[in-house]
């Protein structure tokens, strides 16, 4: 996503009526933790379909598609299918995509939240897999990682490859984790997590999901992270960061670990990493 905008705040309408077949659960069975799936779009007209195909709609409640102003038919395809669709009046950029998409999950109810990319670049059949340790309560992140596979086979260039494995390595350094991947566009998180960290004081860019990490790991839940293998597809339909944007990514990244270090050595706190309630 390019471009950015100051930051609007988009309602979802209450009379949109549920998607998927688990909105109507016999009142006798246990209740199923209510599942809304998010995608932030931008000009994914051409993979939207086949993303939502292979989405898994019998554990689904609702399917949330926020519009980042896409120049193609994005908005008419996903009202095609049927997805509960907002519409930003301006660009607000990745990071600000998924602040209108978290807002409307929690609004809809939701007590799990998968962000899933529309580009079909992952494999959104895994995401039963991918909720699974959220639902039982033994995580409350979950990344769908290309890289407990073979990202290379795949078609990830070498150099992003290269790229994603030094960060990742600098990441864990000072998270004190051991992930193997923490730049996907396939991630779940919990009610309680997103109700527990201030996502909305972090960057509309990019860099969004690394500063959502380190605000998890500044609350205390860095045992609650787990991650799943998640094949990816790499073509030309599907959306990807150019090698100038990726490298203002990176030093992005950086960034959020070097504060994030200021931060836990008590040099320079930093109000992005304060959660708003105790975990």
């Amino acid at each position: 996503m390019t471009g950015w905008g100051t930051l609007r705040r988009v309602t979802l309408p209450a009379s949109v009526a549920p998607t998927g077949a688990s909105a109507d659960q016999p009142t006798d069975s246990p209740r199923r933790p209510r599942l809304v799936i998010v995608m932030p779009a931008y000009n994914a007209a051409r993979t939207l379909e086949r993303t939502y195909a292979d989405i898994p709609h019998d554990l689904v409640s609702r399917i949330i598609l926020v519009d980042d102003v896409s120049r193609d038919e994005t908005v008419d395809v996903a009202r095609k299918l049927g997805l509960d669709v907002i519409i930003h009046r301006q660009n607000l950029g990745y990071g600000g995509n998924q602040k209108t998409c978290y807002r409307a999950a929690l609004e809809a109810g939701a007590d799990v939240v998968v962000m899933l990319h529309p580009d079909y670049q992952y494999d959104a059949t895994r995401i039963p897999d991918l909720i699974a340790p959220i639902e039982s309560g033994d995580r409350d992140m979950m990344l769908g990682s290309r890289f407990l596979g073979d990202p290379l086979a795949g078609g990830m260039p070498k150099w992003k490859f290269v790229a994603n494995r030094f960060l990742t390595g600098v990441e864990n350094l000072v998270f004190g984790l051991r992930l193997s991947e923490y730049h996907t566009g396939l991630r779940a998180y919990s009610r309680r997590l997103l109700e527990t960290i201030p996502f909305e004081r972090n960057s509309n860019d990019f860099v969004f999901d690394q500063e959502l990490i380190a605000q998890v790991v500044a609350a205390g839940m860095a045992d609650r992270i787990g991650e799943i293998a998640v094949p990816t597809r790499y073509f030309a339909e599907a959306s990807s960061v150019g090698f100038r944007r990726s490298v203002v990514y990176g030093v992005s990244t950086l960034g959020v670990v070097g504060r994030y270090l200021l931060h836990r050595l008590r040099l320079k706190p930093s109000r992005q990493l304060v959660p708003r309630r105790r975990p």
